[in-house]
């Protein structure tokens, strides 16, 4: 309250100022109260007040507290700025990672079906028709070095045997679906190919056959051969490497000899046996057996022209399953 009371006191007249300023001092005669008296008469009102000095300062103070809210709530808008700038970080995060695994799942069940696809398409080969298929591929060079050396006989005794092997072969596949293989359905007619090629050559040799019908037996298995081996690249799916291709086990194709081709194998079967036997039992230039040559020699003709036409029902690609 004091200085309300000397503003209050100091703007009465000049007169009274000295006896008033002297009663609420409790002083008198000070140099402060004379210099204060005079510049109230002077100016009328005393320009520095406590009462100023206590607004300005509340006004400093509301000043800082408006700046203290607007700050506050400038940080709290950025705080929640950065607080939904986050979430979204995390939720593409987590879209992200959703899409990293679904593409590991969908890779793990690619890689899956690969492998799937490779044992199914590797099949068993040790099976016993392809044992007696390679036993008597193994035995048909043989037989022809028996013929050169003269020993029919022997020859024929061979020759009997690797009939009832090629015989026994397609019962036990038909008989038991297990021991049947598509690998056999390209084996089997390549070891006959094979003996039939070591016969006719040999029988050629020692003149018990003669050169125009070997010609023809000849040149239509080699041609089969040939056609075989370019199938089997055709059908092989990428990549296309030396060693799957002669992977017996990788199975792309099968063979389905037509009636034709059956009934040909019967005729230069026993083409061979009647003049494998004619110098055992004598009947050589007989005329039956000259005109089984010459039906051995159409039926073979006929044959590789019907492996022509029909080459997209004889050899059967197999396709992968989808």
């Amino acid at each position: 309250m004091l200085p309300a009371i000397i503003f209050r006191q100091v703007q009465r007249p000049l007169h009274h100022g000295a006896a008033t300023l002297e009663h609420v001092l409790g002083v008198g005669g000070s140099s402060f109260v004379n210099c204060l008296n005079r510049y109230a008469a002077a100016t009328g009102f005393i320009r520095i007040s406590f009462l100023d000095i206590k607004r300005r300062r509340n006004y400093e103070l509301a000043r800082l507290r408006t700046y203290a809210d607007e700050k506050k709530q400038s940080l709290h808008l950025r705080t929640l700025q950065g607080r939904h700038l986050l979430q979204g970080v995390i939720e593409r995060k987590n879209f992200l990672v959703d899409d990293i695994r679904e593409a590991r799942h969908k890779v793990q069940e690619r890689v899956r079906e690969k492998i799937d696809e490779i044992r199914e398409e590797r099949e068993n080969i040790m099976t016993i028709p392809n044992m007696l298929t390679i036993s008597r591929a193994v035995l048909s060079p043989y037989i022809g070095y028996v013929i050169v050396q003269g020993d029919f006989t022997l020859g024929m005794s061979l020759l009997a045997f690797a009939g009832i092997t090629d015989l026994l072969d397609g019962q036990i596949a038909r008989r038991w679906p297990s021991q049947a293989s598509k690998f056999g359905s390209f084996l089997d007619p390549m070891a006959d190919k094979l003996l039939m090629g070591s016969l006719v050559i040999s029988l050629c040799y020692t003149d018990l056959l003669p050169m125009w019908l070997m010609g023809i037996v000849v040149f239509r298995d080699v041609f089969l051969l040939g056609a075989g081996f370019v199938i089997r690249y055709i059908s092989l799916p990428p990549p296309k490497t030396f060693s799957r291709y002669f992977d017996a086990t990788h199975v792309t194709a099968q063979l389905e000899p037509t009636l034709l081709s059956k009934i040909n194998t019967g005729v230069q079967l026993a083409t061979i046996g009647l003049s494998l036997g004619a110098p055992i039992w004598n009947y050589l230039d007989h005329p039956a057996l000259q005109g089984l040559w010459y039906l051995t020699g159409l039926t073979t003709a006929a044959t590789a022209l019907s492996y022509v036409m029909n080459r997209h029902n004889t050899f059967k690609i197999i396709q992968k399953k989808t």
